[in-house]
């Protein structure tokens, strides 16, 4: 009799781990947020792929509260809420060396940057040089202070929150930044019977409990597992199609990205759409990428990268538009050429 799986592929156990430590925070987050699932589904994936969250929405749309609640359901990890300001300094977020005066030496003293969820509440509230400051902290999953760098504990995501109608006071995040941030999640009004229902529970409950269901150990585990989902060459191929095909100087690209776009997705992009797709999956409970995984996230991955030409605005094409036109633009893998390698790994060999 053989082995049951094939080396670095997930077995069902394996799936189902996932699956249910995604399940579990999902399940107890829902006690305090009312709808955005597609929302807090994109946090999980995020916490879950090593990716960074870009939260926009006008005030009152419990941005914070989630951010709050998602770090609750971890046992024993540490939230930090930073508040952005014009006057907000770099060493406020990532600490400085301080003099002690009872042993005459410098003393690291590390910022609130040193957490497990941090939330930049408003980040394009403060200049671009405090904004860069979070780059290393995003990329290198480290801090640099003094000359001495300190790395960050896993799990560590940087959820940032900006306000769409107010622009006076505020900085554009530099694409630099925005290329960190795996997702750009919009939050939207909700309908009238969850705001219905979000008014009851809170005049009878102002802040509902949270309980920690997992531990930084279950999600740094879940975190690696994820890692060996399966991905097809024809996805493979998906992928680095829709990326190419936001580019406007690509050659093959359809006529109304040439037309209207002028910076599109980079490299780091297709990392990332491909990794978040393979999380995706995962919580769907398959060990395999299929389509649809790519286009669920692809939305989310693209809205914030694509920069437009001054003439889409004037002739009212957005960036939802232009997303549109991509995926529909794209050829699609069959699922013949998807699902028989999955199967294949998937199912008991024995000889």
């Amino acid at each position: 009799m053989g082995s049951n799986r094939m080396p670095d592929r997930l077995s069902d156990d394996e799936i189902l781990l996932i699956k249910r430590t995604a399940d579990r925070m999902l399940s107890e987050v829902r006690k305090r947020i009312v709808g955005m699932d597609h929302v807090i589904e994109g946090c999980l994936i995020a916490l879950l792929s090593g990716g960074h969250v870009l939260l926009e929405g006008v005030p009152g749309l419990a941005k914070t509260l989630l951010a709050m609640t998602l770090s609750e359901t971890i046992e024993g990890s540490e939230f930090s809420r930073i508040q952005f300001t014009p006057d907000l300094m770099p060493a406020d977020i990532m600490g400085s060396e301080v003099y002690n005066f009872e042993n005459h030496r410098f003393e690291v003293r590390k910022g609130p940057i040193f957490a497990n969820l941090v939330l930049a509440d408003e980040i394009n509230r403060a200049p671009p040089k405090t904004q860069s400051a979070l780059l290393e902290a995003m990329q290198e999953r480290q801090v640099t202070i003094g000359g001495r760098t300190f790395p960050l504990e896993p799990p560590f995501l940087l959820m940032a929150t900006q306000n769409p109608i107010e622009m006076e006071g505020t900085y554009p995040l530099p694409e630099a930044q925005l290329d960190r941030f795996m997702f750009k999640l919009v939050l939207e009004y909700p309908s009238a019977e969850q705001e219905a229902e979000i008014v009851r529970m809170y005049r009878s409950r102002p802040l509902i409990e949270v309980d920690p269901v997992v531990s930084s150990e279950e999600i740094t585990k879940a975190s690696d597992l994820a890692k060996g989902v399966f991905v097809s060459k024809p996805i493979e191929e998906y992928v680095v199609l829709l990326t190419r095909f936001t580019r406007g100087d690509e050659e093959n690209a359809p006529e109304p990205i040439k037309k209207y776009v002028e910076w599109g997705m980079s490299t780091r992009s297709a990392v990332m759409l491909e990794i978040a797709a393979m999380t995706r999956a995962v919580l769907d409970g398959r060990g395999y990428v299929t389509p649809r995984d790519i286009k669920g996230v692809f939305p989310d991955i693209a809205r914030h990268r694509v920069i437009l030409k001054p003439e889409a605005s004037f002739e009212g094409i957005g960036i939802q538009d232009v997303i549109s036109v991509v995926l529909d633009h794209t050829p699609l893998p069959t699922m013949a050429e998807v699902s028989p390698d999955a199967g294949r790994i998937y199912r008991s060999i024995s000889s």
